[in-house]
């Protein structure tokens, strides 16, 4: 599943390809994803100028005069700027095509993915509204970590990944950021101190910029837009090593389920 490393890699490689081209056609050839994809953007597109594409969470966001085209990978999903000679694959599901003959072309298997009209008001819809602070922004720091994890008796792994405390801290990088801050993944949330949530928000940053660095992680079939492979698996201390040993300990690398996902963690080097 693309995670914000992944997403934000997505961003890099599409947005110098489209940013003040103006879309030529939209084509769906499957609505029904999550969500249906929304209606009228032939008509609402047709013309319209991309003035900006960010990312929001693992959320991409086109932005256009009219207002605002939300895309999420979901779980499977994929965007590249093709040309028009690329042949037309069963799970490729929306185009968007430019005056300057790039096409932008998001590819679902399994059709967990977004493709959503916002509005001029991107930020206050029901998507984006509830979502706590981007990680790689300057106000997630300790501080905020510490007051929000205030009589929280959950592990500390769900605390981080929950997007309404902060946003794109997936699976994979939760893992490897506590592994970096020596905490144990199931320890407590309210009982983790605010100078160790310091060193959780430096190990969070770190991690994701890494991963970003090195184009996400490639796990199933994740690749970057231009078609590169991720190559962040490479450098990853304990997601997926159950059993190898601990690279700072040489303790064996341990796999525990919590919040019905798999953590993998060093129970020498964090507690």
């Amino acid at each position: 599943m693309p995670e914000l490393p992944e997403v934000e890699t997505t961003l890099r490689g599409i947005r110098p390809h489209l940013i003040d081209q103006s879309v030529k056609a939209v084509v769906v050839r499957q609505r029904q994803l999550r969500v249906p994809v929304s209606r009228g953007l032939k008509s609402k597109l047709k013309d319209q100028v991309v003035r900006d594409i960010e990312r929001r969470a693992k959320y991409l966001l086109f932005h256009f005069d009219c207002g605002t085209l939300a895309i999420h990978l979901g779980m499977s999903g994929r965007l590249r700027v093709i040309s028009a000679s690329v042949p037309i694959d069963k799970h490729d599901h929306v185009d968007l095509l430019f005056n300057n003959g790039a096409q932008l072309r998001f590819r679902d298997p399994r059709r967990f993915g977004l493709v959503v009209w916002l509005g001029k008001r991107p930020l206050t819809s029901r998507w984006l509204a509830h979502l706590g602070p981007e990680p790689l922004s300057d106000n997630f720091n300790g501080d905020y970590l510490y007051s929000r994890a205030a009589n929280r008796r959950g592990a500390v792994k769900n605390f981080i990944m929950d997007g309404r405390i902060v946003v794109g801290v997936g699976n994979i990088y939760a893992s490897e950021a506590l592994h970096h801050a020596h905490i144990h993944p199931a320890r407590g949330a309210g009982r983790i101190s605010r100078h160790r949530y310091d060193d959780l928000c430096v190990a969070i940053k770190r991690v994701l910029a890494r991963a970003i660095d090195a184009g996400g992680t490639t796990l199933r079939d994740y690749v970057s837009a231009d078609g590169v492979p991720g190559f962040f698996e490479q450098q990853l201390a304990v997601y997926g090593r159950e059993g190898s040993p601990c690279g700072l300990c040489s303790t064996l690398i341990r796999r525990r389920v919590i919040g019905q996902r798999s953590s993998f963690f060093c129970s020498q080097c964090q507690h």
